[in-house]
């Protein structure tokens, strides 16, 4: 420890600890766990505990993903951010977009550059109907299942007016949870002359200009923060702890193993999330 740190007169700084979430939620890429709660406890739990910082800033891009992951990592920022009592930003970059807003949501304050998607705020399930390529080429589909509904959805089958209608009360009770966990975090900020629970998406700039309540208002991390905590602020980065290997470009048996077809299948369910704005 040095002379500086061991004298109490001396006023350090204030640091904001800063966390990039980024990427579709709940979808593993090749050598990495992707954006979920298990892969991200442990870089929320230091940027909280590390030091007294004096905020939290989250820095945003993601377009969405699994609405389970999304709860699950914002709950632990809001359990972290209350116990400690430590303020928590958010910085839209490209897009919070459907779960990337539910993180967001996490914040007290919401920041978006003037181009940033967001909004968002639904659920979607989405597939292909195979049923008619494998007939035309002469494939047989062979299911047995002990219970009715085990087959619920298989897009090998015709699709079934029965399932799809359960489908979309499965949809209707997770987009009940997504508008609770916006509408009591953003509570009376939100536009109350309109439904902003469609789906529907704004800019940054829109979002602000039609007073929806979705954002605070537009801004940068570094110079925002800096402005309200002052100009001697420091940024602290937290991010995933790399292995020796990984720090030199090497790739180890499991992650060679990791690019298989389940990893390139969810690569392109990503890059399907992304493309939907423009990304």
């Amino acid at each position: 420890m040095s002379l500086i740190q061991r004298l109490p007169f001396v006023k350090k700084s204030p640091f904001v600890a800063v966390i990039r979430l980024h990427g579709a939620i709940g979808i593993s890429r090749p050598g990495s766990p992707g954006l979920s709660d298990a892969a991200m406890a442990p870089i929320i739990e230091r940027a909280f505990s590390r030091g007294k910082p004096a905020a939290v800033a989250l820095m945003i891009n993601s377009p969405g993903g699994s609405p389970v992951q999304s709860a699950l990592i914002a709950g632990r920022i809001r359990r972290l951010a209350d116990e400690k009592g430590i303020p928590v930003h958010a910085f839209v970059e490209d897009v919070a977009a459907s779960g990337g807003y539910w993180l967001a949501c996490a914040a007290d304050q919401i920041w978006a550059d003037p181009t940033s998607v967001v909004g968002s705020i639904g659920v979607i399930s989405a597939g292909f109907g195979l049923d008619e390529f494998i007939s035309r080429h002469g494939i047989q589909r062979r299911v047995h299942t002990a219970g009715g509904s085990k087959s619920f959805m298989d897009p090998f089958r015709p699709e079934k007016d029965e399932d799809v209608a359960r489908l979309n009360k499965l949809l209707e009770d997770m987009h009940v949870s997504f508008k609770e966990h916006v509408e009591s975090r953003r509570g009376a900020k939100l536009a109350s002359d309109r439904d902003l629970f469609t789906g529907d998406i704004w800019t940054g700039r829109q979002a602000l200009a039609e007073k929806t309540g979705l954002i605070d208002g537009l801004a940068h991390a570094v110079p925002k923060l800096k402005e309200i905590y002052g100009e001697k602020t420091r940024i602290v980065p937290y991010a995933p702890k790399r292995s020796l290997f990984r720090r030199f470009g090497a790739q180890i048996g499991g992650e060679m193993a990791a690019a298989t077809a389940g990893a390139l299948i969810d690569t392109t369910e990503e890059r399907a999330l992304w493309a939907r704005y423009g990304l």
